[in-house]
């Protein structure tokens, strides 16, 4: 396990007080992962080099895939690739309107040093970048910005020559966003950046100022990613990880939009299989019934094709670089462990180290993880989100409390309205009295 700052200790602690996953420092309890760092770390290899990847991630609820693919995102940034992650929905993200995926894609877009959003970081390092390469030449005097502009408007043309040809629009928007800048037009380039990032209803005369026209469309989208690889390659990040979760969501669209979504899945795997997007590595995450059901990949013969696996009795046995990996989800020992791992984390950043040690122990752990485990009907594999939100209040107690004991105090209570809906079909209600139980006589 790897030093964590105090800063990120308690954004991690804070995320699990809250039931969610945290966005960062997941390595300090991936419980269970290990087996996949090799093959993750050498297909971000092959996309840092100029590859492309794609990878199907599937899992129930509660297994864990939330979880994975933001533990995967934080391998990639440190090997300096960017990451976005997208939630795909019906309504707002549907997966067939890839104009509107793409514009969510720039707006989670982050790297190790930048937050989301971070395209017009990204944007002025590439034109940074840009300059520095034209200076490196020798060509240009600095002092001279006329001949500097153009010796980098006519490098930025080189480099977009490609994705130019299949979109104008987009190199005509990095030349104009360039161009206001040096005129100092602020307005004129934040409207350009948002363009870029496939915002609509961009300004008239932010359009017009650039030669551009109209909003970037479904091909648009396409093109506008090829030219975002462009422009992270070129500010020394070798690839991007785009994660589009929760695609099991499809089975319940209408039935034109589920067809449509995937069809442009189909289009996705094909485009990368092709190499028309090196340096991108797709993941998907989705329960079986997805990958398997009549709602979902079967539904089209060629997607599935795309995403056949074979799966043997023993997941021990996986094919690690098949197209799919599956998730297998927790039993009471990894759920046990995860405990551990959260209590070590938890203590090294408590003011009563020792205490929470010493009252939250292995033994208690373990207990703890049962009676959780109990509570939503024995699933352990749905468990570890109240597991982790339950055992941060106990801890929080002892820190805070010298006298407070969890053997003795502490009543595990699970409330329906603290459960997410997967959680909640499997509680088990208690009754309140013996008035309540009902009798079949």
């Amino acid at each position: 396990m790897t030093t964590v700052s105090a800063a990120r200790r308690a954004e991690i602690v804070g995320a699990l007080r809250h039931g969610t996953v945290p966005h960062s420092g997941l390595d300090q309890f991936a419980v269970g992962l290990g087996r996949y760092e090799a093959a993750v770390d050498k297909e971000l290899g092959q996309v840092t080099t100029g590859g492309a990847e794609f990878k199907a991630v599937r899992g129930e609820y509660g297994s864990g895939k939330t979880f994975f693919v933001r533990w995967l995102g934080e391998r990639a940034k440190r090997a300096n690739l960017a990451v976005s992650e997208i939630q795909i929905s019906e309504t707002e993200t549907p997966l067939h309107r890839l104009e509107t995926v793409y514009r969510r894609l720039t707006e989670r877009l982050s790297t190790a040093t930048q937050p989301p959003s971070a395209l017009r970081e990204i944007v002025d390092n590439w034109f940074f970048s840009l300059e520095e390469d034209v200076l490196d030449s020798g060509d240009v005097d600095e002092s001279d910005e006329e001949a500097l502009d153009t010796a980098v408007t006519t490098l930025m043309e080189r480099r977009l020559g490609e994705v130019a040809s299949a979109n104008p629009s987009f190199a005509a928007a990095l030349r104009g966003y360039h161009r206001a800048q040096a005129e100092e037009e602020p307005a004129i380039a934040e409207a350009l950046i948002a363009w870029l990032g496939g915002q609509p209803n961009v300004a008239a005369a932010a359009k017009r100022y650039a030669g551009i026209k109209g909003d970037l469309d479904h091909f648009g989208a396409l093109a506008a990613l090829k030219g975002l690889l462009v422009l992270l390659r070129d500010c020394d990040h070798p690839g991007l990880v785009v994660v589009l979760d929760e695609l099991e969501t499809l089975q319940r669209a209408r039935t034109d939009t589920r067809e449509k979504g995937l069809n442009a899945l189909r289009q996705l795997l094909d485009e990368i299989a092709n190499r028309q997007f090196p340096g991108l590595y797709l993941f998907i995450t989705g329960t079986p019934a997805f990958f398997d059901g009549p709602q979902g990949v079967q539904r089209l013969a060629p997607l599935a094709q795309r995403l056949h696996t074979d799966f043997l009795a023993d997941p021990a046995h996986d094919n690690l670089y098949a197209t799919q990996i599956r998730l297998t989800g927790f039993d009471l020992d990894r759920l046990h462990e995860l405990g551990v791992a959260v209590r070590e984390l938890y203590a090294d950043g408590a003011d009563a180290p020792q205490r929470v040690r010493s009252r939250v122990d292995d033994s208690y752990l373990l207990g703890f993880a049962e009676a959780v485990a109990g509570e939503l009907g024995g699933k352990v594999g749905i468990a570890p989100r109240l597991f982790l939100r339950k055992l941060v209040d106990v801890m929080d107690r002892i820190d805070q409390n010298p006298d407070f004991d969890p053997r003795q105090h502490y009543d595990l209570r699970v409330g329906r309205n603290e459960l997410t809906e997967v959680e909640r079909g499997a509680h088990v209600q208690r009754a309140a009295d013996a008035d309540e139980v009902e009798l079949d006589l």
